[in-house]
């Protein structure tokens, strides 16, 4: 397959009064996968149709390496599409559904049953071609979909919530075996979820939706680890929200603040962003990034509400001096903090990411 960059320029669409898409630009990069998040209503799935071809744009242009394939419809686009229910044929053999699009482009049989085979091979079903859809687990039926969405050497991969309807197990395990097969063979790649670990697990990019626009996109560390703001933090995983005034900058680079609430408690956060004396602030801290300490140790002090056992780790329930709302920290199962024991809430500055907008 020959790797090609896809382009989104400036691209809108409304459905009667509802603006969908803002205007809206994305840049693909050639054998790149980019995973577009968000919640329902987001923009996400008409950024995908519009790719496809199934919805046209009010504004903006749609590339496909060099050719402006807006106006184009989906069947002259060149590519393969893998949906959260398949669409599989129930009255064709796994290997006649593979072979589908390549008998509607007239390929010879034998040409196709070749292909066919290969790309079964390639999602591991090889022994798999005259079974019926009806035999085949839920897995299986997504690797079937997936060799189908490929078998015509599409240009790009859209993949609209393809591992949807799997278990949990199954699902983690069709992550990393469909992050594998595309970066083997190269394809350019746009993945449409709502599953976080999904997109943090697949993608070489996250692109983060909300009210039809991309609001954080870099790649899934960057997103998780510096959200830009709280609707990134909430969204993408748990965040421990904060809030506070700007003290005085430290010689280290960081940052002391004092901390919103009824107990006087300094905390220091890194930023490059300058700060105002008395500025306003929130920051997040995810629940893996506190620590807890002693009760008579520094930081900010706290209560265990509830501690629950999740195999490999921990997720404590705390409430905070001065706080409506409760701190979630993720911990070691070794030696766990019991319910209802006072201890002291730490960081380390770095791992407390300045948001934009007030708190």
């Amino acid at each position: 397959m020959v790797s090609v960059p896809l382009s989104l320029r400036g691209i809108s669409k409304s459905f009667g009064n509802v603006q969908a898409l803002k205007p809206l630009s994305l840049d693909v990069g050639a054998g790149e996968m980019i995973a577009l998040l968000g919640p329902s209503g987001c923009g996400k799935t008409t950024t995908l149709r519009s790719i496809a071809g199934f919805e046209q744009p009010d504004t903006g242009a749609i590339y496909i390496g060099p050719h402006d394939v807006t106006e184009l419809p989906p069947n002259l686009r060149d590519l393969g599409m893998v949906f959260q229910n398949y669409s599989l044929f129930p009255h064709m053999s796994v290997g006649e559904n593979v072979a589908f699009g390549l008998k509607m482009r007239g390929i010879a049989r034998a040409d196709r049953e070749r292909r066919a085979r290969d790309l079964l091979k390639l999602v591991r079903l090889g022994d798999f071609a005259d079974r019926e859809i009806h035999q085949l687990s839920g897995g299986q039926q997504q690797r079937v979909a997936l060799a189908r969405a490929l078998v015509t050497d599409p240009k790009i991969l859209l993949l609209d919530e393809p591992l949807g309807a799997l278990d949990k197990n199954l699902r983690e395990s069709m992550q990393f075996e469909l992050r594998e097969i595309q970066r083997r063979l190269g394809i350019t790649s746009i993945l449409v979820t709502h599953d976080q670990e999904e997109a943090l697990t697949m993608s070489d990019r996250v692109a983060v939706m909300s009210a039809g626009e991309i609001v954080q996109i870099g790649a899934p560390a960057e997103v998780y680890e510096k959200p830009v703001n709280r609707f990134v933090a909430d969204f993408l995983g748990t965040a421990n929200i904060f809030s506070g005034s700007a003290l005085a900058p430290e010689a280290d680079g960081t940052w002391r603040v004092a901390l919103s609430g009824t107990e006087p408690v300094e905390a220091r956060i890194t930023t490059n962003k300058a700060l105002a004396a008395g500025e306003r602030v929130t920051f997040a801290v995810r629940p893996e990034r506190l620590l807890i300490g002693p009760p008579d140790g520094p930081g900010l002090t706290a209560r265990v509400r509830d501690v629950v056992y999740r195999g490999s780790f921990l997720t404590y329930e705390l409430d905070a001096a001065g706080r409506t709302t409760p701190l979630f920290v993720y911990g070691q199962t070794r030696a766990p903090v019991p319910v209802s024991s006072a201890v002291r809430l730490t960081w380390e500055p770095d791992c407390a990411v300045l948001l934009e907008g007030r708190a």
